[in-house]
């Protein structure tokens, strides 16, 4: 299993609006993705700071939509609540619990 951390800035008071489209928007579309195994939201509300992380099966299908449009569409969706551009790593999970 793989997965995408992205290191994300959210404005301040903006994180429960975040969390929502995140849920709302963008979760159920990412269901729909190939090799798409599950999202995590972690939240500071006090700083704004937030981790993403999503896991998928393959290298291949994380890299997959890293690299389409559709990818750029939903973190469009969250451009009202950003305060600065997201800054995403890949992993290799070797501990799943």
């Amino acid at each position: 299993m793989h997965a995408r951390a992205v290191n994300i800035q959210f404005q301040l008071g903006k994180i429960d609006e975040a969390s929502r489209i995140v849920k709302d928007s963008i979760v159920p579309i990412m269901k729909d993705q190939k090799g798409f195994k599950g999202q995590l939201l972690l939240t500071q509300t006090d700083t704004g700071k937030a981790i993403s992380i999503n896991l998928w099966e393959t290298e291949a299908d994380l890299a997959a939509f890293e690299t389409s449009p559709l990818y750029k569409e939903l973190m469009g969706k969250l451009g009202g609540v950003l305060a600065g551009p997201p800054a995403g790593e890949r992993y290799k999970v070797s501990v799943q619990a």
